[in-house]
């Protein structure tokens, strides 16, 4: 044992012990409100709504207790107990290049993976959203899209895998650089392609009908400078109950999309202060901000492996005895997420000031007081609690708690 290997065990557990702590402290506070519904949502929200979400809330941190005990313990095996290296001996047996054992072993380790996370997802689907009565979703869509899934990740991922392998190979001491500018074309080519060639195997997208409506949102668009594809309506009620809308795409390949569920519950000035929210990240640069701290940070770890890939220890102490350049990137991949927890509560801040930034850039665009309507409205439909703790919050949240962003925005109307 050497002492990566005791900084790693001691992450794990500082990781664990803090997202333990602060689950604690959500369900405990949750509970604690539980029977009566905040002042500022008191004429808004019924206290059967308050009760639900209350409920719901607590389910889905439970789950995700469980489920962080699962990965925990799945990260542990697959590096100090020796499945990588259990996994790596045998494609090595295969006696093939270093290229494509490393492509074997990554799609079998990926497989082995999503395989084992199937019984967890079956409950988040047909046991947990089912049980509130937000899942939609049929066995046979389940499977569908498990099989589609599967069928990118072939198509998509093994060019992908074999491109980064073959530069981690050949391209010398500063491989690093060329993944690194490998992975940021390929992500932004993803977010151009997504909306108009991937999404669409998954949901059915109409342009939308209602000629009022997207006359109002065009003109919201054109004041403000804004060209897409299209206003598009998804059939989001084909999965879930839940409603959202979202803008989606890179330059001129644009769409708006709104979830059927949304168009039924929202007028339609709601749905122009919902879309003017959308728009105003836009406006505020967010997306682009979103994406140079995404390249910052890769860059910076992508730089540490390629330091790391040197190092006898570095392997070592993770468990593996051998090394090689596909070993040192599915290490990094798996570790990385253990240490780069404890930068969320920096993410989240920031991701939480551009809904605000979003939030006053609705309001000068259009009605504060409907954008409230909506918010409320769609925390009701969705089930979102109105009483989160405030540690566990300001740490995992990316939006503001609902009174904060209601708060926020009434200042708007005075």
């Amino acid at each position: 044992m050497n002492a990566l290997t005791i900084i790693f065990l001691l992450a794990i557990f500082l990781s664990v012990s803090v997202q333990c702590y602060l689950s604690q402290r959500h369900i405990a506070h949750i509970r604690a409100h539980r029977g009566e519904v905040p002042a500022a949502f008191r004429d808004k929200i019924p206290l059967e709504a308050h009760q639900k979400a209350a409920d719901y809330t607590r389910a889905k941190v439970r789950t995700g207790l469980l489920e962080l005990f699962i990965g925990m313990f799945l990260l542990i095996a697959w590096t100090l107990l020796g499945g990588l290296q259990y996994l790596d001996s045998h494609w090595q047996a295969f006696a093939l290049t270093e290229i494509w054992t490393g492509v074997g072993f990554i799609l079998c380790m990926v497989l082995i993976t999503s395989i084992i996370d199937i019984p967890m997802s079956i409950y988040r689907t047909f046991g947990l959203e089912q049980r509130f009565g937000f899942n939609k979703m049929t066995v046979k869509t389940f499977i569908t899209d498990l099989l589609k899934n599967s069928s990118l990740l072939l198509l998509i991922g093994t060019p992908m895998i074999i491109l980064v392998l073959w530069i981690m190979t050949s391209a010398g001491s500063l491989w690093w650089l060329y993944v690194w500018a490998t992975w940021l074309s390929f992500s932004l080519f993803m977010m151009w392609a997504h909306p108009a060639f991937i999404a669409p195997m998954f949901n059915k997208f109409s342009p939308l009908q209602d000629e009022k409506l997207r006359d109002r949102i065009e003109k919201l668009l054109s004041r403000n400078g804004f060209v897409s594809k299209g206003i598009y309506v998804m059939d989001g009620s084909a999965r879930s109950a839940h409603g959202n809308a979202y803008f989606t795409g890179l330059g001129a390949n644009k769409r708006i999309v709104f979830f059927d569920t949304l168009i039924d519950e929202l007028s339609h000035e709601e749905i122009e202060a919902v879309l003017a929210h959308e728009l105003g990240h836009f406006k505020c640069n967010h997306i682009s901000k979103r994406i140079a701290m995404l390249a910052a940070t890769f860059f910076i770890g992508l730089a540490i492996l390629g330091w790391l890939i040197e190092m006898p220890w570095f392997y070592q102490g993770l468990g593996v005895q051998t090394a090689s350049t596909y070993m040192a990137l599915s290490l990094f991949v798996m570790v990385s997420p253990v240490f780069s927890f404890f930068l969320q509560p920096l993410f989240s801040y920031i991701s939480r000031q551009h809904e605000f930034e979003a939030d006053d850039f609705a309001a000068s665009q259009a009605h504060a007081d409907k954008l409230i309507q909506a918010l409320v409205k769609l925390y009701k439909e969705n089930a979102n609690t109105l009483t989160p703790d405030p540690q566990f919050s300001a740490f995992h949240d990316s939006h503001p708690p609902a009174p904060i962003r209601i708060k926020h925005l009434s200042e708007k109307l005075a």
